[in-house]
């Protein structure tokens, strides 16, 4: 039985029995990737090493060279 028919089967189930019904199969994998970088990220920070591993650190070195610039976090302000 592959995830999609175990999904089928669960939400039968949840709707013969009242409840609700699961998320769909991979609703929730892009939150979990977010979960696992940032547990590195401060897994990192407290052995006292760089939050960015080496990968972010060597791009972050290549970008002005390239004449890109590094995207800047939080909100922006257009005109």
């Amino acid at each position: 039985m592959d995830a999609l028919q175990q999904h089928l089967f669960d939400s039968y189930r949840a709707v013969r029995r009242g409840e609700p019904a699961p998320p769909a199969p991979g609703t929730h994998d892009l939150a979990v990737l977010r979960d696992l970088r940032d547990r590195r990220r401060f897994a990192r920070v407290l052995a006292g090493r760089p939050a960015a591993g080496p990968l972010g650190t060597a791009l972050a070195a290549l970008l002005p060279r390239l004449g890109l610039r590094r995207p800047q976090n939080g909100p922006t302000s257009r005109p």
